[in-house]
């Protein structure tokens, strides 16, 4: 584990907490890797020449101003944003918000989007520099946007990448708002348009009102890193907005990447962010070099997150001892030229043993982070079979989704799902459905299935 010095250079550590004790033939290696990031998001700092980088620090990061950033902000203008006639306003008002949010001298645009996306400010194709004069401006631009076409997000997102692509900054981030499903574009487009924009920007994504497609938003914002949120009420965007482009204008450091190096015959289960939410990354690794793969985690500001690294090592006799895996941060060379900087690194250990009580204990944080992700799974497995009229499926789902949340104290989670099913006995994980569902409160549920609560330490 890196140690880090209070400074205001941002600085990472890395802390595995696993059961290294295996039992003879035992070859799941399970272990949860917490990841820290601080002085960094609230301080400020920019890449300086020659900078001396304390332990864990972000190499060529010193304290003085903030990094440079780019923010596209893509607003929902189609039909059906006019009705009611308040969500349009609602949505000029918390873009406004937001951009009154802007640090000084980030660079952004505004997009409107339809069935096609146009650059509405400062609409000549390149990005403004936020200053009291450019703010005033996009918010007399935003004033004239009206609802009327379809909705085609990939052809959002794609602007929004030419836009920040054309940006020599260190964070490139967007922010869309979606009121309805995506109809005016083939699925296969969308993702075509993900799969283009992945690892070049950071997306949070928004579904206002209740007549959007939960996993087209939360797909969107999964596949570029992002948050995804519902709000239910267009009366609550413009506190959502704020809040979104404050953490937006904390982040400091971008690309920063998982490096899990294993040895010979260890073979990997699965690389998964289980806190704050669950984001599977086992299939967006790349190739880092001989046994070794990245799995990208986005940008960073002060903050700390938790991922679940499984692997199988192969068998051995007790008394054996073996590094099961390394974990490293990375940061790539700005320049693509040199080799990528390591923030900090941890070791992932298996140790066999004929000690029945070590081998059989599970560590807390395994146990807790496995829970949390089948929370995540039965909501969403509970939710899809009361869509499909399964109605014992459901409640045995979701039954189970209230247990675990009752035992994990996951109140958030336990607060959305009682608005969907009565819990006769949450330690049991016995609940009828309620008959009637406000359509919000289920999206809501949906939407926020992937949140997790972090051990008690």
């Amino acid at each position: 584990m890196a140690n880090f010095s209070k400074s205001n250079v941002p600085q990472f550590s890395v802390e595995v907490y696993q059961n290294a004790f295996l039992p003879e033939g035992g070859r799941e290696v399970n272990a949860i890797v917490t990841v820290t990031s601080t002085g960094g998001g609230t301080t400020g700092g920019v890449p300086l020449p020659g900078a001396a980088a304390s332990p864990g620090a972000v190499p060529g990061y010193g304290p003085g101003q903030a990094p440079s950033a780019a923010v596209v902000l893509m607003v929902d203008c189609s039909g059906s944003m006019d009705y009611p006639p308040t969500k349009m306003r609602n949505a000029r008002d918390a873009t406004a918000a937001a951009i009154d949010t802007l640090r000084e001298g980030t660079r952004f645009a505004v997009v409107a989007g339809t069935h096609v996306a146009k650059d509405v400010y400062p609409g000549n194709g390149r990005l403004a520099v936020a200053d009291a004069q450019t703010k005033a401006q996009a918010k007399e631009a935003l004033r004239r946007l009206s609802a009327g076409g379809g909705t085609a997000i990939g052809t959002w997102l794609r602007l929004a990448d030419r836009l920040l692509g054309a940006a020599d900054v260190d964070i490139r981030h967007g922010i869309l708002l979606t009121d309805g499903r995506n109809e005016h574009e083939a699925p296969e487009d969308l993702h075509a348009a993900l799969d283009s924009c992945a690892g070049r920007f950071t997306c949070d994504a928004r579904g206002v009102g209740t007549d959007w497609e939960v996993k087209e938003v939360t797909s969107i914002a999964s596949a570029l890193l992002g948050t995804a949120d519902i709000v239910a009420d267009p009366a609550g965007l413009a506190a959502d907005f704020t809040q979104m482009m404050e953490n937006a204008m904390g982040k400091e450091v971008a690309d920063v990447a998982l490096r899990l190096w294993t040895p010979v015959g260890v073979e990997i289960r699965f690389v998964k962010q289980v806190a704050p939410t669950v984001e599977d990354l086992t299939g967006r690794r790349t190739e880092a070099g001989p046994r070794a793969g990245d799995y990208p985690t986005g940008s960073w500001g002060d903050e700390s997150r938790d991922y679940h690294v499984c692997v199988l090592v192969p068998e051995a006799g007790i008394g054996q001892e073996m590094l099961a895996a390394r974990v490293s941060l990375i940061l790539p060379d700005p320049s693509g030229a040199g080799a990528p900087q390591v923030l900090s690194q941890g070791l992932v250990r298996a140790v066999w043993t004929d000690d029945m009580v070590a081998s059989t204990s599970i560590n807390p944080q395994v146990a807790h982070y496995t829970g949390q992700a089948e929370l995540a799974q039965a909501i969403q497995q509970g939710l899809d079979a009361r869509k499909s009229g399964d109605f014992d499926g459901a409640t045995a789902k979701l039954g189970r989704a209230v247990q675990l949340a009752s035992a994990s104290g996951n109140q958030d989670t336990a607060k959305l799902l009682s608005k969907v099913v009565d819990v006769v006995d949450a330690a049991t994980g016995t609940v009828r459905l309620k008959a009637r569902v406000a359509e919000a409160d289920e999206m809501t549920l949906e939407t926020r299935s992937t949140k997790t609560v972090r051990v008690k330490k």
